[in-house]
């Protein structure tokens, strides 16, 4: 039997199954699973130290598939970019409700939630660690920072400021506090999960009760 064919990957199973008794990987299933191995390979090492014969290797994959669904490293480097910063579809998240603290409260755990479920391949993309100044990756970054932002405002019930350039600046700078805050969380662990989320709860609070309404003229 085939290693593999252009349509199928074979999954490993336990030694005891027979070859026949194999579960055949759809095409979007082995997309998936190189785009884990990836995932977890650019989080360990440098961008210039992962290597596509490497990753086919973990992924169990041949090579040629690599660049059949993501084309070259680049290409699969940026398919990782969007895959850590985007967000859930909006209509898969419950917005909080509550009082300001308590919406603020469950933004925060949120955030974490995102960055905690990749870890240090979150900080790296979103630190441009990867391959420098790219405006490709700046771009990705850019757009996933304004997205961010808009469903924040959401989520703690400001809705009707969206059109305020200067709240969305805010947030963004925000934003900034919450990768800063990452990394010390994720990769220098000079703070643990409790404290960063202490750390990000009271500032979006001061934010949304102090600096909004300075914006908004309705301090």
């Amino acid at each position: 039997m085939p290693a593999h064919s252009d349509s199928h990957t074979l999954e490993p199973v336990p030694a005891d199954d027979a070859p026949s008794r194999r579960r055949r990987l759809e095409p979007d299933e082995r997309r998936a699973q190189i785009l884990s191995c990836a995932i977890d390979m650019f989080g360990e090492r440098p961008y210039a130290a992962v290597s596509t014969a490497e990753l086919a290797q973990r992924a169990g994959v041949a090579r040629g598939l690599i660049n059949h669904y993501f084309g070259n490293k680049r290409d699969l480097y940026l398919a990782v970019v969007r895959r850590m910063v985007t967000l859930p579809r909006a209509d898969h998240m419950l917005v909080p409700s509550g009082s300001i603290r308590e919406r603020v409260e469950a933004s925060v755990s949120w955030l974490l939630d995102t960055i905690g479920e990749h870890g240090s391949t979150w900080v790296k993309v979103t630190g441009l660690e990867g391959i420098g100044d790219d405006p490709d990756v700046q771009r990705i970054l850019d757009e996933a920072d304004n997205a961010a932002a808009a469903r924040v405002v959401q989520m703690v019930g400001l809705d009707d400021s969206l059109h305020s350039a200067e709240l969305q600046a805010l947030v963004r700078c925000y934003g900034g506090l919450v990768k800063a805050a990452g990394r010390e969380w994720i990769v220098r662990g000079s703070l643990d999960r409790p404290q960063v989320h202490d750390l990000l709860s009271d500032t979006l609070t001061t934010l949304i009760t102090e600096s909004f309404p300075k914006v908004n003229g309705t301090a």
